[in-house]
């Protein structure tokens, strides 16, 4: 028999277009659902040829390609400004999370809506949580104004994605929903999209690593990165995404690269505290627990295995535990101290076996 179930469940508006090969089309009809004029295009280099083609089929104010990881404040004042200048009334962001975050920078004080076009499987398009960083604090928050209007979902974009930053960037994803299963809102609907985005990243990284042509893989691969942010989104940042947000916006570490490697070791920590939770992530991989599953997962696929290889010190541990732990969810499901911390960040340093947490 069920117990008696007691929670608050929060759902966020999305549009999700979904459809292989059809990016630009699909972009110029969300532009023109929202009655947009004047377009700002924000996207790297690296994906300077879909930019060009959606520039050519839009009413493009201003192009931006200045986009830096973690997204300094000076950076987000400087593309603020252009946008205000241009008058823009839609953003179409394409690429990663970097290029997300900058249009969710602009958009949390212009209120300019956001089309967002991943090329990775950062998830930051399903979710209304920016990021700023400013003299080595990387500040996070949520706010109704950044969460794009419609997200353009096609798989072809993501062939261009190196190896390493498939699984990187997947992995990632697939933090999004292990973090969920015990973030401040967890609840049994974000459950269930965590488990099903499990499933999902799992599936898809797998095929793609082993046959980067495989269409049905990245496909398997972007819906668990859908799934994945609307738990993240819903559940709230757990003990997994303080420390990497941490890590990232004080030293500089690859955001996708540090919640890869730091992943299994907030699990080990936190899953013998968590019974329902690993129930979950063991069903969900298929494996005898969590942890092990998650392990497979990362072998079979060739994640990255230690921070130091990223550029984080071993000196600088001490100093990173002590900031991590004014952030530190008060519901975590075991008590997290300062010790804790170190030991956490000194085998991610390391790349020790995470079952030694």
């Amino acid at each position: 028999m069920t117990a008696s179930l007691t929670f608050t469940h929060a759902t966020l508006p999305a549009r999700v277009v979904f459809e292989t090969g059809r990016a630009v089309p699909h972009v110029v009809s969300e532009v023109g659902r929202l009655g947009a004029q004047r377009v700002m295009v924000i996207a790297t280099a690296s994906q300077a040829e879909l930019a060009g083609a959606v520039a050519a089929a839009l009413p493009v104010a201003l192009s931006w390609t200045e986009v830096a990881p973690h997204v300094p404040v000076e950076t987000a004042e400087r593309a603020r400004r252009a946008a205000t200048d241009a008058e823009a009334d839609v953003i179409v962001a394409i690429g990663g999370g970097s290029t997300t975050g900058l249009a969710k920078a602009v958009a949390l004080t212009t209120g300019i809506p956001i089309i967002a076009v991943p090329t990775t499987y950062a998830g930051s398009e399903a979710t209304d949580v920016w990021g700023l960083t400013e003299n080595g604090r990387k500040t996070t928050g949520t706010d109704p104004r950044v969460l794009p209007r419609a997200i353009v979902y096609d798989p072809d974009l993501t062939t261009t994605l190196p190896r390493d930053l498939t699984v990187a960037s997947g992995l990632n994803a697939l933090a999004h929903c292990v973090d969920s299963l015990w973030a401040p809102r967890a609840d049994p609907i974000n459950a269930a999209f965590a488990t099903e985005g499990i499933r999902a990243l799992g599936a898809g990284l797998r095929a793609v690593t082993a046959s980067p042509a495989d269409g049905s893989g990245r496909s398997e691969a972007l819906l668990g990165t859908y799934l994945a942010a609307a738990a993240f989104a819903s559940a709230g940042s757990g003990l997994h995404h303080k420390i990497c947000h941490a890590l990232g916006g004080t030293y500089g570490l690859p955001h996708a690269e540090t919640h890869a490697i730091v992943l299994p070791y907030v699990t080990a920590f936190t899953v013998p505290a968590a019974p329902a939770a690993e129930r979950r992530l063991a069903e969900a991989f298929g494996s005898g627990s969590g942890l092990s599953g998650l392990q497979e997962l990362r072998r079979d696929v060739g994640a990255p295995v230690a921070l130091r290889d990223h550029g984080f010190r071993a000196e600088d541990i001490p100093e990173a535990a002590r900031i991590i732990l004014t952030a530190v969810p008060a519901s975590h499901p075991r008590p997290v101290a300062e010790e804790d911390l170190r030991a956490i960040l000194t085998a991610a340093w390391a790349g020790s076996p995470a079952e030694d947490i």
